[in-house]
């Protein structure tokens, strides 16, 4: 898990409300100039004193003094010590790539709107041992630098503005897609739709052999469309996309919620699914909508006792290379499915209203 350390250095007035705020929230580390700020912190925190010009003569409660290479040339003794680097220039990068393979602790601050010094010190960090923290300006800045390198630092330091971005911030490091129970579901009826328009959804995503998006034509009963990853006879693959279905069709934006096919965008977010159930979230880069034959695919989960259970129906275009995951990961041509093959699902259970779970009466037939 990345960590969230909290600055207090230009905190003020909000210093006692943010650091109820990042305790409440188990943040990792709390940072002050001044001892006295550190006073009280439980242990569960790590206190970490960044002083300013001048070192002081005692550091209080504090488990860890960051120094400053241009302000601290002599490290104190007697107390953990890690470096705090500003770096803007190659002289202070190749003083950070020195630090991170060295020390305990690394908290480095980037002057320049690039990620390409920081690629730089997380390759020089790679085997090494020692924790780096970048610091950020925002809460929603924190998947950019943790997403560099595909890893990104340990953790970073916020130093909040006002109440709530603290939670703002530790909510946007634990972002986590939650693993999916799938269904297996059994084939009734396949049925040619006539003409319609269909999606094709392409993402920023190199997505697996084994991986797709959930598309029903109901909230509560969704087909797992597996990605062009698989070789065709006539056409390349396209592993970033899923033709997914009529565009009418609801996906899952995240774990929690739908959307139409028609509303996803570039810069859109859908979930990509793999057949154990494991998520993650996909960027959508286009959706490609042009009328085709379409097909209607009829499904049921059956109930634990063997009775009918959840109805399912999936339009998708009609042609042999459109294809269905099936249960063990099977790849199924939707247009040479059969009553009573198995393909794979997910029921969300609850009802929808625009896109979020609710708890309503709704029919969908």
């Amino acid at each position: 898990m990345k960590q969230c350390w909290l600055d207090l250095r230009s905190a003020d007035a909000l210093r006692s409300a943010l650091c109820q705020e990042a305790i409440h929230r188990r943040f990792d580390a709390i940072v002050a100039a001044d001892p006295a700020d550190l006073a009280g912190l439980p242990p569960t925190v790590l206190r970490v004193l960044l002083p300013g010009p001048d070192l002081p003569e005692t550091f209080g409660d504090a488990d860890l003094v960051l120094v400053d290479p241009a302000r601290h040339p002599v490290a104190p003794a007697g107390i953990p010590t890690g470096t705090y680097i500003e770096v803007s220039d190659a002289a202070t990068l190749e003083l950070a790539c020195a630090s991170v393979t060295r020390d305990p602790y690394t908290v480095l601050r980037f002057t320049d709107p690039t990620n390409i010094p920081l690629e730089i010190v997380l390759a020089a960090a790679a085997d090494a041992k020692g924790v780096v923290i970048t610091t950020i300006e925002k809460a929603a800045d924190a998947p950019v630098f943790l997403g560099v390198l595909e890893h990104g630092p340990d953790g970073v330091m916020l130093a909040p503005q006002a109440p709530g971005e603290a939670g703002r911030l530790k909510d946007a490091v634990e972002q986590r897609t939650p693993d999916l129970e799938l269904t297996e579901l059994t084939v009734t009826a396949i049925t040619h739709a006539g003409m319609g328009e269909r999606a094709c959804v392409d993402t920023c995503t190199y997505l697996t052999q084994d991986e797709g998006i959930l598309v029903g034509s109901r909230a509560k009963a969704l087909v797992l469309c597996v990605s062009e990853t698989h070789p065709l006879p006539y056409m390349p693959t396209r592993p970033f996309r899923v033709n997914a279905g009529a565009i009418m069709s609801y996906t899952l934006a995240d774990a929690e919620h739908t959307r139409y096919l028609s509303e996803l965008r570039a810069g859109s977010t859908v979930l990509a699914v793999g057949v154990d159930g494991r998520t993650r979230p996909a960027v959508v880069g286009r959706v490609k909508i042009e009328t085709r034959p379409l097909l209607s695919i009829d499904a049921v989960a059956f109930a634990a006792d063997g009775g009918p259970g959840e109805e399912v129906n999936v339009i998708v275009q009609d042609d042999w290379h459109v294809r269905i995951l099936g249960p063990g990961g099977a790849v199924l041509n939707s247009t040479a499915l059969r009553p009573g093959d198995k393909i794979l699902g997910y029921l969300p259970r609850r009802e929808r209203h625009v896109g979020y779970p609710i708890d309503e009466f709704c029919h969908e037939q």
